[in-house]
């Protein structure tokens, strides 16, 4: 499976996998691929900006050291993935998580989250 992270799965992955419950085993089996949107990079930055997320590095390196842990690729956010999603209903007022369902429609991918509205979307999503 190719398996698009949340911003926090991603975060939860490996600071608190507890959190992820029996779905960990999806997360962790290596026939799955795992891929990290730059939409999530740049929430993250936003959030410990703001307060209102502490990571115990910066950003800039606290991700992609995360990313190489786990081994998931990056995924750009392209011109194709933004405009799509004028294309969603407005069932999210959050525009990380409209930007990253419009991406896992685009690239065919299954998002990992813990937000049951975002399986409101005509999108693949595993809820943990």
């Amino acid at each position: 499976m190719r398996l698009l992270l949340d911003t926090h799965v991603f975060l939860w992955l490996l600071a608190e996998p507890e959190r992820l419950g029996d779905r960990i085993d999806s997360l962790q089996d290596p026939g799955n691929q795992l891929f990290l949107s730059a939409a999530s990079s740049w929430e993250i930055a936003i959030k410990v900006q703001i307060g209102r997320l502490e990571l115990p590095d910066e950003p800039k390196r606290y991700v992609p050291d995360r990313m190489r842990a786990i081994g998931a690729e990056p995924l750009p956010v392209q011109h194709t993935h933004a405009l799509a999603v004028a294309e969603l209903p407005p069932i999210h007022r959050d525009p990380f998580d409209r930007l990253l369902v419009a991406q896992a429609r685009n690239q065919r991918l299954r998002i990992v989250t813990a937000d049951a509205q975002i399986t409101r979307y005509e999108v693949d999503a595993l809820v943990v």
